[in-house]
């Protein structure tokens, strides 16, 4: 067929095989993207701190980290609802608390780093129940 070369079949699986180690290198180079997001501090202003009292109106023992949510007087004494994000679980569990340490109609303290947004959350750091007693968050 004198100077004429065959048709050669082009076939998928070899450009899927050329693309697979980018793939690789693209999810390897974004997963640590929500990991140090989760884990940043940012949205709080850790450097003033501030203490909180009311009552607690629920509590969420949840991962990544436990909710609780306060009502909290304004200071014209109005009820707000202020949520305080605290570790997770198992850290809790290692720093004395359990499940039920806070239930819902408890009045504690909690002391922490609040939203730099100005929004009613917190990063919970300490809370000290009606008892007295302190426990780390």
């Amino acid at each position: 067929m004198g100077g004429i070369e065959p048709h050669r079949k082009i076939t998928r699986h070899g450009n899927a095989c050329a693309l697979a180690p980018l793939a690789i290198l693209a999810a390897f180079a974004l997963a640590p993207l929500p990991l140090s997001a989760h884990h940043s501090g940012a949205m709080f202003d850790m450097a003033h701190q501030i203490s909180l009292t009311g009552v607690v109106a629920r509590v969420e023992w949840t991962n990544p980290h436990a909710f609780m949510y306060l009502e909290v007087k304004s200071e014209k004494g109005v009820a707000e609802e202020w949520a305080v994000e605290i570790n997770s679980p198992n850290f809790l569990r290692h720093n004395g608390w359990t499940s039920s340490t806070v239930s819902s109609g408890d009045k504690i303290t909690v002391t922490g780093a609040p939203a730099k947004t100005g929004a009613r959350f917190m990063h919970g750091m300490l809370v000290e129940l009606s008892g007295g007693v302190q426990l780390r968050s």
